[in-house]
């Protein structure tokens, strides 16, 4: 493998708000051979999170900005080619999940790197969606930071994409007696019908207060964030006596470049006795398991499902990234590599 090469995507730019494709580069470089207690990967699918968005500032966060002119780190499962000395839990051919993406070979410290194996009509994807990231935080924020109750009434905010729809399925799977969700489209709404919402709504069709007024007129208990501004102004207004709120994400803000002003009816929160908990799934490793059992149960027994929009080649991948901030995905937003 020493003397291959392989592409991946740079940081050439910090972006000035929305990023576009120009704050990007396609990097080729050399595969080195793997060293002692390391793996080389040759990546099949790689993951797209609005998280990577923060990480593109240069600014103090829960993790480290990303380097100039540096490869973006990113969650991908991928095929184990070549094992360093040292190494024996993996194997040529065992496939893996890790956080070396974006690029078509990583070489890893097997530390970092889990084997995995997909259940049965399972595709490997899964791990970066419903299996992976995506899914420990639905279930992780619903549970135990909104801690939902059988009964509650839940609203979920960008319930079409990849965290959110997972949210709103668990929900009912617990046995939330409403479950509403919002998107950002006619056909998304009508696909969390499909996935047993009670209730949904495009956010572009009206104040967001009135929409959920319409969706939720008993009120809610529990409301999981992914996006803020007037989404979480909107929940606060509904939320009904001790209303728990996970806030997971703030998509709204995102790109905005200037702080932004939070909602204006947080004295409400004093009257009702709210809880509005934000939460990081990195300090929740230790509800995997459990997890990982349930959930993989789910997904034989076809109790829930999860979309994909799958973008081929590692070339797209800063178009997908965009078009995933801007909410052309449903569900999760990968990127397959061929070849």
């Amino acid at each position: 493998m020493g003397t291959h090469t392989g592409r991946e995507i740079h940081l050439a730019a910090r972006p000035d708000g929305w990023p576009t494709v120009d704050d990007f580069r396609l990097v080729e470089v050399a595969v080195p051979e793997p060293g002692p207690e390391q793996v080389l990967i040759r990546n099949r699918y790689l993951s797209v999170d609005p998280y990577m968005r923060g990480r593109m500032d240069d600014v103090k966060s829960y993790l480290p900005p990303f380097k100039l002119d540096a490869v973006l780190d990113g969650g991908a499962v991928g095929e184990v080619v070549a094992a360093g000395d040292g190494v024996t839990a993996l194997s040529p051919g065992d496939l893996v999940l890790h956080n070396f993406g974006w690029r078509e070979f990583a070489v890893a410290p097997v530390r970092h790197v889990r084997r995995v194996d997909p259940p049965a009509g399972v595709g490997p994807s899964a791990y970066l969606g419903a299996l992976g990231m995506p899914g420990l935080t639905a279930y992780v924020g619903l549970l135990d930071i909104a801690g939902m109750r059988p009964g509650d009434r839940v609203f979920v905010s960008a319930a079409a994409g990849a965290v959110g729809s997972l949210a709103g399925q668990i929900a009912k799977l617990r046995g939330a007696s409403r479950v509403v969700g919002s998107a950002g489209s006619a056909a998304k709404v009508a696909r969390l019908a499909e996935l047993g919402f009670d209730a949904g709504f495009d956010y572009h069709d009206g104040p967001v207060r009135d929409s959920l007024k319409a969706a939720a007129p008993d009120g809610i208990d529990v409301y999981f964030d992914n996006v803020g501004g007037d989404h979480l102004a909107a929940a606060i207004d509904r939320m009904r006596l001790h209303g728990r709120a996970a806030l997971c994400g703030m998509i709204s803000v995102y790109n905005a470049g200037v702080p932004v002003p939070g909602p204006a009816n947080l004295p409400l929160m004093i009257g009702k006795r709210l809880t509005l908990r934000g939460f990081l799934v990195l300090d929740h490793d230790d509800r995997r398991p459990e997890f990982d059992a349930e959930m993989a149960g789910w997904l034989a027994d076809g109790k829930i499902r999860f979309d994909e929009t799958v973008v081929d080649g590692i070339a797209n991948a800063p178009e997908a990234f965009i078009g995933m901030l801007g909410g052309q995905n449903t569900g999760k937003m990968v990127i397959h590599l061929t070849g």
